[in-house]
């Protein structure tokens, strides 16, 4: 499946506009929205999603909930997996080639040559996309931490969610958890509620005090609203009563939280059982174990079966794990790319007794991917038998001549899994 170029032609070019890829303050932001008339300022109500992990589960499952009751949502995502569009949903459907050629010429122009980083100026094109339709709603996704994350100029949301803090990002967000959970909480805003998902002590203690300076009501995990499940169904409870849901349609028990997340929000504001069913049966996000089953890479394992996950921390491995050792047992084989900034040993440790082999890969066109061989060498590290091999592809067939119906996971980072999605077509 090819794109059309026109759009791909002025992402490079706004890529050239500042040297560095993340560089986290607001001062670009607020002139280059102030150049093309404040579109930030004239959004549908705003839900507003932070975290380290959970984030884009959350906010699908909020928009399929929406979606369920009958209101039509923006929503802005990132990173993309296989094409950019993916990040900027209009009207509940992703943003066309020639809308999005359009609007990112527009930005581009009243940008004029300023220093800007590639997330900042398209962030921009997606708040002036969105004023130019109407929707009930608007949710939006931080891309790194928040406090300074282009997102964060909406000044009051109607509502703001932080999901489970972990360690990522630590050369930008701070070493402890008590530092990334600051700069997640920056998203909080004076008087205006938030939902607060499964956190370790240290997190919740600093996500807490922020909303207590700013006069935040807090809908707490534990505190406010519970999610468990129970024989093969979610129950949810909080103050206005009880819930038995089917569990939701994204697979793995942590999945459970992002839902309970989910449904506080829907019922804060105000909607339904409608909702809330919508919520966890109706929710799409690619590459959060999503089983792949077309396209040319299971046709070269047709008795396998194959599985995609893009997580890629310590805390991702661990729910991983726990997602693979509650489905039937099968001989599981991994297919491991990472980028050179993670913690590759913690989040391949919780794998290891998940897997009986690894086929380590470097990811197509990324400049930050790890050697191949050094995820290999991670992997034997944690008791983890490890190969090298020079594509997915090519991993692929090896397990499949070996172990003909393994069951087959492709993961370690989205940039992995985008590329994935694309050569599987």
């Amino acid at each position: 499946m090819t794109k059309p170029s026109s759009s791909d032609a002025i992402l490079d070019r706004m890529r050239a506009l500042h040297p560095k890829v993340i560089d986290l303050t607001l001062d670009r932001m607020w002139r280059c929205l102030d150049a093309v008339g404040d579109p930030h300022e004239h959004l549908p109500p705003v839900i507003h999603v932070a975290g380290t992990n959970g984030k884009g589960s959350t906010q699908a499952m909020i928009r399929a909930g929406l979606e369920a009751a009958g209101q039509v949502c923006h929503a802005y995502t990132s990173p993309h997996l296989a094409w950019f569009h993916e990040r900027i949903r209009v009207a509940g459907k992703i943003i066309s080639e020639d809308r999005l050629t359009r609007i990112l010429d527009e930005v581009y122009q009243a940008n004029d040559g300023h220093e800007i980083t590639y997330f900042e100026i398209t962030t921009v094109a997606a708040f002036l996309a969105f004023v130019r339709e109407s929707a009930d709603w608007t949710l939006l996704e931080v891309g790194l931490g928040g406090r300074h994350d282009a997102t964060n100029v909406v000044e009051r949301p109607r509502l703001t969610i932080i999901t489970t803090v972990d360690l990522d990002h630590q050369q930008y967000l701070g070493e402890t958890l008590g530092e990334i959970a600051y700069q997640k909480a920056g998203i909080i805003k004076r008087s205006v509620p938030v939902v607060i998902g499964p956190q370790h002590d240290e997190s919740l203690a600093v996500i807490e005090a922020e909303a207590a300076r700013f006069g935040a009501p807090c809908l707490t995990h534990g505190q406010h609203w519970h999610a468990t499940e129970e024989r093969g169904r979610l129950i949810y409870q909080d103050e206005a009563g009880l819930l038995d849901l089917p569990l939701p349609n994204l697979r793995g028990p942590h999945q459970i939280g992002n839902a309970g997340m989910a449904i506080a929000a829907l019922r804060h504001l105000g909607f339904g059982d409608t909702a809330c069913e919508g919520a966890v049966t109706n929710a799409y996000w690619p590459a959060r174990m999503q089983r792949l089953r077309h396209g040319p890479l299971v046709d070269a394992a047709p008795e396998a079966e194959l599985w995609l996950d893009g997580g890629h921390n310590p805390a991702a491995g661990e729910a991983l794990a726990a997602t693979l050792a509650r489905m039937p047992p099968r001989s599981t084989h991994m297919i491991c790319g990472m980028l050179s900034t993670k913690d590759v040993e913690g989040y391949l440790r919780p794998l290891a007794a998940q897997a009986k082999s690894l086929h380590a890969v470097a990811i197509p066109g990324e400049a930050a991917t790890l050697p191949a061989e050094d995820t290999a060498a991670a992997a034997d590290a944690v008791g983890l038998p490890a190969s090298v091999a020079p594509s997915v592809a090519a991993a692929l067939a090896r397990i499949a001549d070996g172990d003909p119906t393994a069951r087959i996971l492709i993961c370690g980072s989205l940039y992995l899994a985008g590329a994935v999605l694309r050569e599987n077509g």
